[in-house]
């Protein structure tokens, strides 16, 4: 599936909008303590982060695996029929 659109949120948390029109919720703070994501515990950076090749991706080479955020997302709305 691929994504959209990506808009960072409060609390480390992102909006993902996929191709299909879903629209699914994932929390990126369970990462923050581990490499290469403890960076992204800066609002300046973690805000940089974009739709990319199927995946979100920061500055920096920082991105998160397709698979992961599918996997570890919520829906919020789901595709439109």
């Amino acid at each position: 599936m691929k994504i959209a659109r990506v808009r960072p949120l409060e609390d480390h948390k992102l909006e993902l909008t996929y191709a299909d029109g879903s629209v699914r919720l994932f929390d990126v703070k369970p990462l923050l303590d581990l490499k290469p994501w403890k960076g992204l515990r800066s609002k300046t950076l973690f805000d940089q982060v974009r739709a990319d090749f199927n995946t979100v991706t920061w500055p920096g080479e920082i991105d998160i695996a397709p698979e992961t955020l599918l996997l570890d997302s919520v829906v919020v709305s789901a595709a439109a029929a």
